[in-house]
């Protein structure tokens, strides 16, 4: 998926987190590509968790466009799970969609994706998922959801969506230079 991803100039973003979190982030940065983490402490405070302390390093020295962090807590908070909802909804707010790949019903990852379809993005919800979890069956019968089996269906929506975010952002453009 990183691949694919990489090839249609995807940038991810993720909440740093032990997991699929840490693999696509990895993924993406070995491959060359762009990603940003959405931390659930503050700028100052130690990145949880500590195993992908290293992780955060990378991500910040690959600069500029091809990483930084992220954060919507006080500087130097510690990580808590109060903070998991405000870095999705921080995650949520900076991307086209979501892709949830593994998420039991009381997950971060669920949190996610609901908090991506109540703000009207994409959201793609692995087929193997659907067949496991009662809770992504229930948002894809919901259709507030994607059911995807290829990274390529994930990129083909993508592509729609940025094509008519980029063109909304044209037409607002002659409004603004009134201001």
């Amino acid at each position: 998926m990183a691949r694919e991803f990489l090839e249609h100039d995807v940038v991810i973003a993720s909440g740093l987190a032990k997991g699929i979190d840490a693999a696509a982030h990895q993924a993406l940065l070995a491959a060359g590509g762009r990603t940003f983490a959405v931390t659930g402490t503050g700028i100052a405070a130690p990145i949880f968790p500590a195993e992908n302390r290293p992780l955060a390093k990378a991500i910040l020295s690959a600069g500029g466009a091809r990483g930084s962090a992220a954060e919507q807590v006080l500087a130097h908070q510690p990580a808590g799970e109060v903070h998991l909802p405000r870095r999705n909804v921080v995650t949520s707010g900076t991307t086209l969609g979501s892709v949830v790949i593994e998420a039991s019903c009381t997950s971060g990852a669920k949190m996610q994706a609901r908090l991506a379809a109540e703000h009207g993005k994409l959201v793609f919800l692995i087929h193997s998922l659907a067949d496991t979890q009662p809770w992504a069956r229930k948002t894809l019968d919901e259709s507030r959801a994607i059911l995807v089996t290829a990274s390529s269906e994930i990129t083909d929506r993508l592509g729609r969506a940025a094509g008519i975010q980029h063109a909304g952002q044209q037409r607002q453009q002659p409004a603004l230079a009134g201001l």
